[in-house]
């Protein structure tokens, strides 16, 4: 059984004494404190010119991933409330003798939802298949007999979430752990707290993804051990059972992409506010107040007030679930996401259908993911030679004046091939779309 007093650790990479929580001071509390320093990180800003759906538009009311993870954590920081009051009276021990607060929870999970796209490429989820599918099916096919197994699944798979631990952890000379976030926090933005291989050994959807690269599997399996988490695997395989408050992040982001990726197809008008009423009804007919909604002028305003309310149902739902099964969470046997166990489960998938086929394969959509593709296969392939032939020394000065565009946080010698891949793979993955695109039209002449 994992314990909440220790899932809810405070301890940060590198600390040589014990952080207690009734210690803390409640004016800058070390959960806050990784709010804060995740959204002062430029991996952060970076989030505001990368696509959530609709890539590269500039229309005004569509959401990039900057917009999305704001609202995911206010999302998270409700789910993580509501959760930590309810477990509080029925554990008081945690409180009275720990010194923690609902509000613990609220933080912890809005800090990990904050982050949860940090690691996310340029143009949407088709630049992570973009990268994987270079060494897959593309030029980095060279590469393979180098590697071991499990590096080349961190390529052929390149995952956003992965990428995102390596982000928010790995050291930097002068910098040593990252961002330095709490271990409760890492905990709780891990939703695949496994490696790349074996894949999907299971149907937990803990395994569903992978969450570290082999390079980061030692600060992975620290924060593990540290927070109790319970091993799942067998032999050499890295995995764990998922942190509980990692449940809710899942839950918070599946919410918001559902439905406000549903109301930006309404206000764009490919969904057509019909579909709106008729589906969002479903979530919102407990609590909507029928004089209101018809007061409201505005496609917009009728969209957003359902919209709010659907939210609201959805998250009372999802700790509902999360409180039924809370001894199965920290038994480390509930493999399903919240939001597939809980009462709009169906409504859920419904309204992401309608989204799947009027919002994610619309021509827009599709034309912006194959100009993605194009550009990230050309910028993996023109920095993976540039680097390797420097490593080598066989470096042309076409190589040296491509090595020269790399950021100084960049400039690094990595002494394996895998280091070295992993590194441009993660170089091109923090680009924003507007970035990645400039440096496509440098590197092939276009104006």
């Amino acid at each position: 059984m994992m314990q909440w007093e220790q899932l809810l650790s405070l301890k940060r990479q590198g600390d040589t004494s014990k952080r207690l929580r009734k210690e803390q001071d409640d004016t800058r509390l070390g959960f806050e404190v990784d709010y804060d320093r995740i959204i002062f990180s430029s991996a952060f800003r970076s989030l505001q010119d990368k696509t959530q759906v609709i890539p590269l538009s500039k229309t005004d009311f569509v959401h990039t991933r900057l917009t999305h993870s704001l609202e995911v954590s206010v999302v998270g920081r409700s789910l993580g409330r509501l959760v930590g009051k309810k477990i509080i009276e029925k554990h008081p021990y945690l409180q009275d003798i720990h010194g923690f607060h609902m509000n613990d929870f609220g933080a912890i999970v809005a800090a990990a939802a904050l982050a949860h796209d940090i690691g996310n490429p340029p143009f949407g989820h088709s630049g992570e298949k973009a990268i994987g599918e270079y060494f897959k099916i593309g030029k980095g096919q060279q590469y393979k007999e180098l590697l071991t197994d499990k590096e080349w699944q961190d390529l052929v798979d390149f995952e956003g979430n992965a990428n995102g631990f390596n982000l928010l952890t790995a050291s930097r000379p002068g910098i040593e752990g990252g961002l330095r976030l709490s271990y409760a926090t890492l905990g709780a933005f891990m939703k695949y707290p496994k490696e790349s291989l074996p894949k999907k050994p299971t149907a937990n959807i803990a395994d569903k993804k992978y969450g570290f690269f082999q390079s980061d599997k030692e600060a992975f399996t620290d924060v593990a051990k540290e927070l109790g988490l319970i091993p799942n695997k067998t032999g050499d395989a890295i995995g764990f059972e998922r942190h509980p408050l990692a449940y809710l992040v899942e839950a918070a982001d599946d919410i918001c992409y559902t439905i406000i990726d549903f109301e930006d197809g309404i206000n764009l008008g490919v969904i057509s506010e019909d579909f709106a009423l008729e589906y969002l009804i479903k979530l919102v007919k407990d609590n909507v107040l029928v004089e209101k909604y018809k007061s409201l002028t505005t496609k917009e305003d009728r969209v957003s007030y359902l919209r709010a309310l659907a939210i609201s149902s959805l998250i009372n739902d999802a700790v509902k679930v999360f409180l039924d099964n809370e001894e199965k969470i920290l038994a480390g046997k509930y493999p399903h996401a919240l939001t597939d166990q809980g009462k709009y489960t169906a409504q859920m998938r419904d309204i992401i259908n309608i989204s799947i086929k009027n919002i994610y394969q619309s021509r827009e959509v599709v034309e912006k993911e194959v100009i993605g593709y194009r550009i990230i296969n050309t910028l993996l392939d023109t920095f993976c030679n540039a680097y390797n032939n420097k490593f080598e020394g066989k470096e042309s000065n076409y190589d040296k004046l491509i090595l020269k565009m790399l950021p100084e946080k960049f400039v690094a010698d990595k002494m394996n091939l895998y280091g070295r891949l992993l590194h441009i793979s993660h170089f091109v993955s923090t680009l924003t779309d507007g970035k990645a695109l400039l440096l496509y039209n440098t590197i092939t002449g276009v104006k």
